[in-house]
C-alpha cells in the first residue's frame, strides 16, 4: 500500500458563498479556549487564508470577529502549526484574502 500525501491548500477549503470552513462560520462571536477548539487558527503576516477584523458590535459579514466570554457562534485556538485557517489581523476590508 502507497500512502500519498495531498498538501491540500485551507483556501480551497473555505466556501467562499456562505465563508464557512467545514460547516463553522467565519464571522460572528467567538471565545478563545485551550480545548476542544472548533477551528485552530494561526496568526499570519502574509499569504492568509481569511483577513479578520475585531469588532465590538456587529460581527455579521465574513471576517468581521467578536470575541466573547460566553455564548460564542464558534471556539477557536490559536496554534503556532498545522492550522484549520490562517488569519491576518487588520483594521479594514475584512474577508477572504485573495
Amino acid at each position: 500500500m502507497v500512502l500519498t500525501a495531498n498538501p491540500a491548500s485551507t483556501k480551497s477549503q473555505i466556501n467562499p458563498d456562505d465563508c464557512s470552513y467545514n460547516g463553522h462560520r467565519l464571522y460572528g462571536k467567538f471565545q478563545v479556549v485551550d480545548s476542544f477548539p472548533d477551528l485552530k487558527v494561526q496568526k499570519v503576516d502574509s499569504f492568509p487564508d481569511l483577513n479578520v477584523q475585531l469588532v465590538d458590535s456587529f460581527p455579521n459579514s465574513c471576517g468581521k470577529w467578536q470575541e466573547v466570554d460566553s455564548f460564542p457562534d464558534f471556539k477557536i485556538k490559536y496554534v503556532d502549526s498545522f492550522p484549520d485557517i490562517k488569519i491576518k489581523l487588520v483594521d479594514s476590508f475584512p474577508g477572504q484574502a485573495p
